[in-house]
């Protein structure tokens, strides 16, 4: 074989397994049966001349060689894509697939929202939506955009803050009518909570008085749950007190199922970034999306968007 065999499709999958570090993985991702990406991989190192990949029993790694021929092959798969996407954007009709990750809860009953009025401007750009509340490896899992709620770490990710998400601290009539209304934070110690098992430092509830005085109580129940629609769930079936994010239990509050508490006191805000893999901000695509979250953001309940 020579040099004209190295091939987009081969560099693509060499690419996607590099960042995975599976070849069953990479198949189930691109659709493609796993006795196809071995032989891409086969042809594009016959091609060039040299191993590429360190195979053993459990993973798949790169090796020197290898490590500098990704570094390359990602900037050359940049290049075609954003000339592809300028070539179609000539006829005005961006196209091509965008994956974005999000907070599961949010992205279930706010973001896959916004998408939707997204794919109806732009009608031939596809979304794959991946929803969890874990932090997750997004050049790996070939994730090009992904809205995160808390504070974060990732310092190689293009970061957009997009504001703050307001909570409040609530609980069901019912709820109330059997236990009584808190009148103060040291009344909470005789309640319900529900806490959120995937968040640290839950076992203790931050409050702020209105003349900016912090006030940090213990804040216990017997339920605890790691996903916030099944907080939800809980707090409308009147399972007990919890701190929510207003854009979670908005509609339940106008519609009277939930009573907001404590209201001379408030909650810390959570900050909301928009993370961009750097390799895929260029893209115009991706340009798009983000710039479109990021001018709709403010319309979600609860959300105080970031100053330009």
């Amino acid at each position: 074989m020579d040099k004209s065999d190295v091939t987009l499709e081969r560099m693509r999958s060499f690419v996607r397994v590099a960042e995975r570090g599976s070849l069953s993985a990479v198949a189930r991702e691109l659709g493609i049966g796993q006795s196809t990406v071995t032989r891409h991989l086969r042809e594009l190192e016959e091609a060039v001349g040299v191993p590429l990949l360190s195979r053993t029993t459990r993973r798949v790694t790169l090796t020197d060689e290898g490590s500098r021929y990704y570094a390359n092959c990602i900037q050359v798969l940049r290049l075609v894509e954003q000339a592809g996407d300028e070539a179609r954007g000539t006829r005005g009709a961006p196209a091509g697939t965008i994956r974005v990750s999000c907070t599961a809860a949010l992205g279930v009953l706010h973001i896959s929202r916004l998408i939707f009025a997204f794919q109806d401007r732009y009608p031939d750009i596809g979304i794959d939506l991946s929803l969890t509340d874990e932090r997750i490896d997004l050049v790996r899992e070939g994730i090009d955009i992904a809205l995160r709620l808390g504070p974060l770490s990732d310092s190689s990710m293009k970061l957009r803050a997009l504001g703050e998400s307001r909570r409040v601290l609530v609980a069901a009539p019912h709820y109330l009518s059997v236990r009584g209304l808190p009148l103060s934070p040291s009344d909470l110690a005789a309640h319900e909570g529900i806490r959120m098992s995937n968040i640290a430092g839950s076992d203790r509830l931050a409050l702020r008085t209105m003349d900016g005085r912090h006030v940090s109580i213990p804040f216990g129940g017997r339920l605890r749950v790691d996903h916030g629609l099944a907080a939800r769930e809980a707090l409308a079936a009147g399972r007990g007190i919890a701190p929510a994010h207003q854009w979670l239990v908005d509609d339940l509050i106008e519609a009277g199922r939930l009573i907001p508490l404590l209201q001379d006191y408030s909650l810390p805000p959570v900050p909301l970034n928009m993370l961009i893999v750097p390799e895929r901000a260029g893209i115009a695509r991706v340009r798009l999306l983000a710039d479109f979250l990021v001018g709709q953001i403010g319309a979600i309940p609860g959300i105080e968007k970031a100053k330009a």
